[in-house]
């Protein structure tokens, strides 16, 4: 299962504290009430807002319509081109999640929202890496174009770089990780799923750590790759079973019968 990232204002000192405060409760898995904090008639303010109960809905696939109502008002709120693009970009993203978890198949839709997205931004527009990263995603896992999607990854994880968006090369080196492992480049894939764990862990972004573990540990060999799942299994149970996607892959073993 793939997933994605936001903006990562709050997890530096010196941030903002409202963007502190949403950070640390959408860092635990409490998107609601990070949404709760935001302005709600701001452009800027509905659109994180949108963006952090899409998310919600990509880690517990519920929550749905209230994506969507609060998508509505960041669209509605939208002047500028750069507001309009920032809106698109997360109507592409619930379109892709509701896809990728089976809900309906919004494949198109995601596609032509994250291309009207493309087309609004201006070229140094703050949400582009983000952008492309989204088009990463699409490509692999919709499009099932591996060559597209590790080029789209490249061009955000070079922009996030730039940027010193950690959070985002958090989500760039895992995805090329992935890829890589793919490919059967088990040491050029532990070294991106090392690196995208090692960030979560610095930020705090507990929500992504249990997926980052899981990742290491399918590049590792035993018993390292043991120790790794068991710590995501803890975590997973911490935050009462979120993401949903990783139920699956975190099952305890079955017990040995004689």
């Amino acid at each position: 299962m793939a997933y994605s990232a936001m903006s990562g204002n709050g997890t530096s000192a010196g941030d903002d504290p409202l963007q502190t405060a949403v950070w640390r409760l959408r860092s635990r898995a409490c998107w609601a009430d990070a949404a709760a904090l935001l302005p709600p008639d701001s452009a800027a303010g509905a659109v994180q807002r949108a963006a952090l109960l899409v998310e919600r809905c990509l880690y517990t696939e519920q929550g749905w319509q209230e994506a969507e109502d609060a998508l509505r008002t960041a669209e509605a709120l939208a002047h500028t081109d750069e507001e309009r693009g920032a809106a698109a970009c997360e109507r592409g993203h619930l379109a892709y999640t509701a896809t990728v978890h089976g809900v309906r198949d919004r494949a198109d839709e995601a596609r032509a929202a994250l291309g009207r997205a493309a087309a609004l931004f201006p070229p140094d527009a703050a949400g582009r890496p983000l952008l492309d990263f989204r088009r990463g995603l699409l490509a692999e896992n919709l499009t099932r174009s591996p060559q597209s999607a590790r080029a789209a990854y490249r061009r955000a994880h070079a922009a996030a770089a730039a940027r010193s968006d950690a959070l985002l090369l958090s989500f760039t080196w895992r995805h090329l990780a992935g890829l890589a492992l793919r490919d059967g480049d088990t040491a050029e894939a532990r070294h991106g799923f090392a690196e995208s764990l090692r960030i979560r862990e610095e930020l705090g972004y507990l929500v992504g750590t249990a997926p980052a573990l899981v990742s290491l540990a399918d590049a590792e060999s035993e018993p390292e790759a043991s120790r790794l799942r068991e710590e995501a299994r803890r975590l997973f149970r911490l935050l009462g079973g979120v993401p949903t996607w990783l139920t699956r892959q975190l099952s305890p073993p079955p017990a040995a019968t004689a």
